[in-house]
Order: C-alpha cells, then structure tokens, then sequence
C-alpha cells in the first residue's frame, strides 16, 4: 500500500497545495472561543463520563489493525450540547520486549487522516523496535475523514474550485476569485454546520487526552508531523504535567501571525525549487533548460502564464490550466523521490502539450478520485485554519499590498500564493485562536526535528518551537523534504528511536 506523506496544506483553491497552512479567517458569527492555556490536572467536572469511556475494540478490514468509536463533548466549554463520535484504530505491539504503552500519531494536514497514515504507513512503515514496544494509535481529529467530517462542496463543483484563476490580472479576475472562496465558504456552513465552531486544533488537542485516558495511559506518547507538531506542541501546552514522549518532526512556528507564517512558507517553497532546479539543470533531458536554476525558475513561471491564458489537454474531460499546473509542481515539492516524476510530467506538458501528468500530481495532492469524488482533506483543511488564526489578509487591496514581499520570497510561486492566503476572507465563523508562544513548562523533554531544505515547514520554524518549548531539544536533518522521521537517515532514525524506547532525546541542536 502506498505510504502517505505527512502533510500541510491550506484550503485555497490551486495552491491550496502550498499555500500556506494557515490561512486564518474573518467575519461571520463568533465560535466558542477555544482556550490554549495549561488546564488543571484533574479532570474537568463535566467530563468524567469521557475520559472514563471503554473503548469497544473491533476489527476493520485491514490486517493487523483494530478499530473503534470514541465519544468526545461537541463543545468543552458546554459539555452538555451534545457528543461527537472520533474514530480510532490501532496496531498492538508486535513484541518481544517490555511494552511502553501506546504511541499516538499524526500525519498533519490540518485534515489528514491519521487512521489512513496509520494503517498505510506508520503502523507498517516505522522502525520495527518502535513498533516492537508500542501500540500504534491514531484517531482521526474531529471534522477529519472517518470523524464526523466537515463537507463543503460536491465533486463538480470542487473541480471548479481547484481550477479557479489564482493570480488575477484584473479586478473582474480578483471578484471571480473572491466569489469562489465565497461559494466555498457558504457549502461549508450549509453543510456542516453544527461541527465548523468546533474544530480547532485545541479542541483536537483535548480529543487526545480523552483518548489518553481512555487508553489507559498516564502519559501522552506521540510522533506528529508538519501541521501534527502544532497539534502536539498544543498538547503539551494544555497538559504539560501529562506530557510524555513528544517527537515533533517538520515544526511549526505557532508564535507567528498568519501573514508572517504564509510568507515564511511562500520562501520555503522557492527553496525546495531551487533544490529541485539545480537538479534538473545538470541533466540533458530537463524540461526547464540547462542554464542556470534562476533560467529554470523563469522558464517554469513562462509556461504558468501561457496556461493562464490558454490550457492544455489531459486526455480526458478537463484540461490543465495555471491552477492545476502549479498544484502539481508544487506538490511534488515535498518529497526529493518526486522529482523525476516531475521532469517527466514537465517534460510531457511543455514539449508534447500534454498536461496529464501535472494533473495527476494535482489529483492526488487534492485526494480527487478518478471518479471526481474528494476526500474530505480540503474541507477539514479549510474549516481547521479559519478557526486557529485571524487572516492574513481581509481583501483584494490588502493582497495587493503585499504581493511585492510574496514575490520576493518566491518570483516563481509567490504571486499566486499571496492570493491564496485570501480563502478564509469571508468564513462564517470568526477565528478563536492566536498566534502564541508555547511554552509547556514542566513537560518532560520535547524533541523537535527540523529539515533545512523543508519546504512547508521552513527550517527556522523548528528553532523557534525548539526554543519556545522549556523542555525542547532541537535535532537537525541536513537534507531535502518535508519531515525528517523515516526517509532514510540513519542518525535521524536513530536519535528518535532512542528516545521513544528510552526517554534520551539527543544532546540539544545535534545535526545529521
């Protein structure tokens, strides 16, 4: 089965891809309000008839792997408006050796499926010795997947959305791209209502003490990747005192306002192209020339507008414009063993007119099937960063201005991820969180895992959680990608599995 990549996204349309996990939101009724300060130790009065569920443990369909159903509170602040159903899965400990408990995990997004990840990747694909000692568990986040899941638009109209125009070149350009976040926004709120005030990763955050406790472990044991670092660096600010082992690999920056968070992200994208440029130049076959990286990027933002203005053929019903196209090439961004998959799909549009190679990197960053449904990923993306933070821009003028420092960050990506970061602009439910230091005094050690050629989560990001966090420890993969754990280092493999096994982390700021 085909291993997931750990994700970040945002709910943008084309560069949604990219574009910038947090998005932030404005307007519309106001949410609860979801507070990130440390709780009590004890359990909330209110909640005991959670955090003292059994779970009813069943097969689901996939060998070597159990399922159940969680209930938590719709809204902590209101425990009785009502319950919500969370799904979770797990893979026992394989054995031999003692038995440390269970190790949750995350794949980001925000709107990953953590059950997917777990079952396609984690639970098969981590060190055995990990694997070994642990149960692996994960539980979808509330509005994600299989857990009551935020819908918004049909496939038909997703199509629509993905495909719309993202660097405008007029006003009438800039209103048709402001109406379809609109449209977006509006099948969010008719069709999930009830759950859109209730997503926020603090809410997330809370889910998995309930299932901590339910689990039967004193302590949080967990490995979260790109966006599933926010979520665990807000655990341990939530819980400090229940804070275990805690590997945050690909880090987020959670002290940063949106704006500066997109930018920052916009910056990282160019680097990881310009990695993958000064590949392609060496080679006779690369579609972008062989001059320079700068000559490649400027061939690639060439052949971006002549798609603005004139889409190609895929082979089927839909045809690949500038959206589509810069999807595809931004989503293979993440991961260097993408990179030929790239040239060749580059190749094949710009040489052969043919743009269903784009497309298919595309489809799969967006999870289109090939029967024009979508998961939920894009919805649950949208609906998770337009409640954690404010916007970073409210309207057309306020991109405008600040467009120039987008394109300084990236000439080749920055343009169009600048306009994504306008998605949020009309949700209906006003942002209940901040930006913010985490600090988790009194946690256990925290090891944070920064990649330097990252390219959605920059590399400075995980130095400042690093440094935010009383008890993190900084380790440093020197290398490509997105995410560190896994991909082939043995010293990063190595320093995370001898503190999940041993509670070691690695002597602070130790590089592979």
């Amino acid at each position: 089965m085909e291993s997931r990549r750990p994700l970040l996204r945002t709910g943008g349309s084309l560069l949604a891809a990219a574009a910038l996990l947090i998005s932030g939101c404005s307007s519309g009724s106001s949410s609860t309000g979801a507070s990130s300060s440390a709780l009590p130790a004890s359990t909330p009065e209110g909640l005991e008839k959670y955090y003292d569920q059994k779970l009813d443990w069943r097969d689901c369909g996939v060998p070597g792997f159990q399922c159940s159903t969680m209930r938590a509170p719709l809204d902590y602040e209101e425990p009785s408006a009502g319950d919500i159903k969370l799904a979770v899965a797990r893979k026992k400990a394989t054995g031999p050796g003692k038995r440390l408990g269970t190790l949750q995990v995350n794949p980001g997004g925000p709107g990953g499926s953590a059950i997917e990840y777990l079952q396609a990747y984690a639970g098969i694909g981590f060190p055995e010795p990990v694997r070994a000692q642990y149960d692996m568990v994960a539980v979808d986040p509330r509005g994600v997947a299989r857990s009551e899941p935020v819908k918004c638009l049909d496939g038909a109209r997703m199509d629509a959305y993905t495909e719309t125009d993202m660097t405008p070149d007029d006003k009438g350009e800039q209103k048709q791209l402001v109406a379809s976040f609109k449209e977006f926004a509006q099948g969010c709120e008719k069709n999930s209502r009830r759950m859109l005030p209730h997503v926020s990763t603090v809410e997330a955050a809370r889910d998995m003490d309930v299932l901590r406790a339910a689990l039967g472990d004193k302590k949080l044991q967990y490995v979260g990747a790109s966006y599933g670092t926010f979520l665990g660096a807000t655990y341990a600010g939530l819980f400090p005192q229940r804070t275990g082992r805690l590997v945050l690999d690909g880090a987020m920056d959670p002290s940063l306002p949106a704006r500066r968070m997109n930018r920052d992200q916009t910056a990282g994208f160019e680097t990881a192209f310009q990695a993958f440029a000064r590949d392609c130049v060496k080679l006779k076959d690369c579609p972008l020339g062989t001059k320079s990286p700068a000559d490649a990027g400027s061939r690639l933002k060439d052949f971006f507008r002549r798609l603005d203005s004139k889409p190609i053929p895929t082979g089927e019903n839909r045809t690949l414009g500038e959206a589509l196209a810069t999807t595809g090439v931004i989503a293979a961004m993440y991961d260097e063993a993408t990179w030929p998959q790239l040239r060749d799909s580059l190749t094949t549009a710009i040489k052969e007119n043919d743009g269903s190679g784009l497309l298919a990197l595309s489809d799969s960053y967006y999870e289109r099937e090939p029967n024009g449904k979508y998961a939920n990923l894009m919805s649950a993306n949208a609906a998770v960063n337009c409640l954690d933070l404010p916007p970073a821009f409210k309207n057309p003028e306020d991109v405008v201005k600040g467009l120039p420092d987008f394109e300084k960050a990236s000439p080749v990506f920055g343009e169009g991820l600048a306009w994504a970061s306008l998605n949020c602009s009309n949700w209906p439910v006003d942002a209940s969180g901040t930006a913010h230091r985490i600090q988790a005094e009194d946690a256990a050690p925290i090891l944070v895992v920064g990649t330097t050629r990252d390219p959605a989560t920059p590399y400075k990001w995980a130095q400042a959680l690093a440094g935010q966090l009383s008890s993190g420890t900084l380790l440093t993969y020197d290398g490509d990608g997105h995410t560190a754990y896994g991909r082939g280092s043995d010293c990063i493999d190595t320093a995370i599995n001898r503190y999940l096994l041993e509670g070691k982390p690695p002597k602070d700021g130790k590089k592979c």
